[in-house]
């Protein structure tokens, strides 16, 4: 009798527990593609940073029906709602991006990171059976389920707060949900890992009290774009965990100090944050920088020979015709892989996802992960490498959420 027990509890055991886990050692590599695209569209998959909104003020945007569709499909950029389906693009955070020469005007930026949140919340109205804005894990989840892509809101550069402790409330309320706290130079807040000023050797003292207020509120700190001082000195500080929402491994890249280092991502980890992998081929491989600088260096030489700017039109022939003689370099999907490894192995599975900075980094993206519809193809890799399920599920989108809900909790709880 014990033993039928026993062998009906493993049946049972087999067909829910384990029916779940698919043999990927039996599957062939079409078969293995298909799981890794089931992946992508069973599972939630949040990116930490996508500059959509800065690409179409740049194209002069307008909020009427005669732009409806540029959201939706176009071959411009690396984003729009169709091939966010394709890609299983669940909730990718809105870049609200302030570049660093904002921060010189009388606001440093406040109107514009205003402009940009209104776009989102335009599209969001405009297209509502495609796009719903998100301020909570729970808000996306539901949009989920309803079959809409969540825009979730992050502000790059918190220079917009200006010398305003309000204003990290303001941004709260008009649905900011993480601040990366500087861009390419020292802000009123922090140090930038692009600058060599160190005017604050670190945080400022209005910065340290912009991540007390960021953890009263319920804002995620981000500490991509920071100095290393100014990441040490907010992990000391911070009271919730932080992310950094578009940032790789520096070991791959060595004296790129925009990348984390080893010790810097294991002190993340200690403090439950997470690294979402950047998808930029300099963020990747210091290799494919190198030549594609030399390359930049030569085109930038020639042109000057002619007494010409890149940005002249008639400079465009000049510029096509270079880049067929010398072809940029790219990284490719296995060396983003290269870059989730690297964290599994030194902060364990809980501390990685993904921040591809799509539509920020411009035409250097790997090959196999050229725009939003390609996200299947990270998770074959993955899945080749031996992945589970579960691990898939917390890269695409678990281990942000956690972040995320501790930090609406240590809110609540202040």
């Amino acid at each position: 009798m014990k033993i039928n027990v026993l062998v009906a509890f493993c049946f049972v055991f087999t067909l829910f527990g384990c029916a779940k886990k698919k043999p990927v050692d039996r599957m062939d590599d079409g078969q293995l593609r298909a799981y890794a695209d089931e992946l992508a569209h069973k599972f939630i998959i949040t990116d930490g940073h996508v500059d959509l909104p800065y690409r179409l003020k740049v194209k002069n945007f307008k909020l009427d029906r005669e732009y409806m569709g540029i959201p939706v499909s176009t071959t411009e950029g690396d984003f729009d709602y169709e091939r966010a389906k394709k890609g299983g693009l669940d909730a990718p955070f809105m870049s609200i991006y302030i570049p660093s020469s904002y921060q010189l005007q009388p606001d440093k930026g406040k109107g514009l990171a205003d402009s940009l949140i209104n776009m989102i919340d335009g599209i969001a109205a405009q297209i509502p059976d495609k796009f719903a804005r998100a301020n909570t894990p729970a808000e996306v989840e539901a949009n989920f389920k309803a079959g809409k892509i969540s825009l979730p809101l992050g502000m790059e550069n918190g220079a917009p707060i200006g010398d305003d402790l309000a204003n990290v409330k303001y941004f709260f309320e008009r649905g900011i949900r993480y601040i990366t706290l500087t861009h390419g130079k020292d802000n009123q807040i922090c140090d930038s890992s692009y600058d060599t000023t160190r005017t604050w050797n670190g945080l400022s003292p209005f910065g340290r009290k912009i991540v007390e207020e960021m953890n009263k509120t319920g804002i995620m700190v981000d500490i991509s774009h920071v100095s290393d001082s100014t990441f040490y000195q907010v992990m000391k500080l911070s009271k919730a965990p932080c992310i950094a929402s578009h940032s790789s491994c520096r070991i791959y890249t060595p004296g790129f100090i925009r990348n984390m280092s080893d010790d810097m991502i294991k002190t993340l980890s200690e403090h439950n944050g997470v690294i979402q992998i950047n998808f930029g081929s300099t963020f990747l491989d210091s290799a494919v920088r190198a030549e594609n600088d030399i390359n930049r260096k030569k085109l930038t030489a020639l042109l000057d020979e002619k007494k010409m700017k890149m940005s002249d039109s008639l400079a465009k022939p000049i510029i096509d015709e270079f880049k067929k003689a010398n072809p940029s370099l790219f990284a490719d999907v296995e060396t983003v892989a290269n870059h989730i490894d690297h964290v599994v192995k030194i902060a364990g599975i809980n501390h990685v996802g993904i921040g591809s900075d799509f539509d920020g980094v411009g035409d250097s993206l790997p090959t196999g992960l050229k725009d939003v519809s390609q996200y299947p193809n990270l998770i074959y890799v993955l899945l080749k490498r031996g992945y589970t399920e579960d691990d898939i599920e917390k890269i695409c989108y678990k281990n942000v959420w956690r972040v995320w809900n501790e930090v609406e909790r240590v809110a609540k709880s202040n």
